[in-house]
C-alpha cells in the first residue's frame, strides 16, 4: 500500500461486504482506493454497490479499527488489495478472485513457482509419509509448497517443507490470526517466521465450514499445479483439484491401493483425466513451462534480470552472478551485503540500508537468477 489513505479505503471495502466484483471496479480507480470512496456515494452506485454496501461505506471506520492494529502490530503483517502490483498474478488468473489478502510472513513468496499439496485430513501412515516424501523434495528443488494448514496431509506438506528448508504458505479458511485446528498453532507459528501465512479473512473471523471451500481456490489459484496424495469419494481436497483444473492447472493425484478408502478420490481423479504421478521430479518437469511465464512475471514486476527458470527446478547448475554494476544501485548494494556465509534478512536490512520489503523482492529475484541460495531463512551468495 502506497500509504495509510488507501490501505484505510480497502479495509472499508473488505468491511463492506457483498458482491466482489463492483468493489473490484472502485480499487481500479486510477487515483487508488482513496479517491474512489472520496468520489462519494452516487459513484458506488454506478460502480454497482449495493445499498447494504454504500451504507457501509459512509458509515464509521471503527469497525476496521481492530484490523488496523493487528496491521500495525508487526512489520511482517500486511494486507494486499486487488489493486496492488503486489497482487499474485497466478491468482489474478482465477474464477472470482480475493478482492484482498491479509498476509503474516513475507508476501514475495506468493509469487514463487509453487505445488499445492492437499488431502486428507485423516490419512493413512503411508499417505503422510508420501506427502512429506513429495514435499520435501519441491521444497529442497526451489517450489514453494502451497497448502490449507489442515491436520493431516495439510500439515505434513507444511513440516516438510520447513524441515527441507524452503518455502510454505498456509492459506486459511479462517481470519488471519484464528488458525485452525487449533492443533496446528505450532506449526502456524514456524510457517509465519519461516514462510507466509495468508488469507482473505480478516482478523477475528472465526472458522465456519462454508468458508473452507473458498480458502480452497485460493491454495489452487496460488499454486503452478495441485497434487492430491490421498482423498475420500467426499473431500475438500478434490474441490482444490476441481478449482485447479478449471483454471487450466496442472492436476496430479497419487494412486494406492484399491482397498484403501482414502485412495478413491485419487482414483476418481484419474478416471477423470489426473496426471498420474508416482515420484516428485515428474510434477516438476510438467511444470517447467507454467513456471517460466510466473519468471516473466516477476521480471517485470521487479524490473530485475531473470535468465532462467531452470534455477527453480533444480534441472541447472547454478550461475555465476555477473557484474552488477550496469543494474539498479540498490541491487549492487545488496549483493555487496551478501557474503557466502548464510546471513539473516535483519542483518541483510542493517548491511545494506534497504527496506525489508525492497530486499526481499530483491532477493526473491536473485535466488530464481541463481545467484542465491536460501536456507532456513538466511541467504547465501552461490559461488
Amino acid at each position: 500500500m502506497d500509504d495509510d489513505a488507501d490501505r484505510r479505503a480497502l479495509l472499508r471495502l473488505i468491511h463492506a461486504g457483498g458482491a466482489a466484483a463492483p468493489r473490484r471496479r472502485l480499487l481500479e480507480h486510477p487515483a487508488g482506493p482513496a479517491a474512489a470512496l472520496a468520489d462519494g456515494a452516487a459513484a458506488w452506485r454506478e460502480a454497482g454497490l449495493d445499498a447494504a454496501q454504500r451504507a457501509a461505506l459512509a458509515g464509521p471506520e471503527d469497525a476496521i479499527d481492530g484490523w488496523r492494529r493487528w496491521l500495525a502490530d508487526a512489520p511482517a503483517r500486511h494486507v494486499i488489495g486487488w489493486h496492488d502490483p503486489d497482487y499474485p498474478p497466478l491468482l489474478r488468473r482465477m474464477q472470482a478472485p480475493p478482492l484482498a489478502l491479509f498476509v503474516e510472513g513475507d508476501p514475495c513468496r506468493l509469487w514463487r513457482a509453487g505445488v499445492a499439496v492437499v488431502g486428507s485430513r485423516a490419512p493413512t501412515a503411508g499417505g503422510r509419509d508420501t506427502a512429506a516424501l513429495f514435499a520435501h523434495r519441491f521444497a529442497a528443488d526451489g517450489l514453494a509448497v502451497v497448502s490449507g494448514l489442515a491436520s493431516g496431509i495439510d500439515a505434513a506438506a507444511h513440516t516438510a517443507a520447513l524441515d527441507a528448508g524452503g518455502d510454505t504458505v498456509a492459506v486459511l479458511g479462517s481470519g488471519i490470526d484464528t488458525p485452525y485446528p487449533r492443533s496446528n498453532l505450532r506449526l502456524h507459528a514456524r510457517i509465519v517466521e519461516a514462510g507466509t501465512v495468508a488469507s482473505e479473512y480478516p482478523p477475528g473471523t472465526p472458522a465456519r465450514r462454508e468458508q473452507f471451500p473458498s480458502r480452497n481456490r485460493i491454495v489452487a489459484g496460488l499454486a503452478l499445479g495441485t497434487l492430491v496424495v490421498e482423498a475420500a469419494q467426499r473431500s475438500g481436497a478434490l474441490i482444490t483439484a476441481r478449482l485447479a483444473a478449471d483454471a487450466g492447472r496442472e492436476v496430479f493425484a497419487i494412486p494406492g491401493s484399491i482397498h484403501n478408502p482414502m485412495a478413491r478420490g485419487c482414483h476418481r481423479l484419474l478416471r477423470d483425466g489426473a496426471t498420474l504421478v508416482e515420484a516428485p521430479e515428474e510434477v516438476t518437469g510438467a511444470l517447467s513451462a507454467i513456471a517460466g511465464e510466473l519468471a516473466d512475471a516477476l521480471r517485470g514486476r521487479l524490473g530485475a534480470p531473470i535468465q532462467s527458470i531452470d534455477t527453480i527446478l533444480n534441472t541447472a547448475d547454478a550461475v555465476t552472478a555477473p557484474d552488477l554494476d550496469s543494474e539498479d544501485p540498490d541491487y549492487n548494494r545488496l549483493w555487496k551485503a551478501l557474503g557466502h556465509d548464510p546471513t539473516g534478512m535483519d542483518e541483510l536490512v542493517v548491511r545494506s540500508g534497504l527496506t525489508v520489503a525492497r530486499a526481499s523482492a530483491m532477493l526473491l529475484s536473485m535466488e530464481l537468477d541463481g545467484r542465491v541460495a536460501l536456507l532456513h531463512g538466511r541467504y547465501s551468495r552461490k559461488s
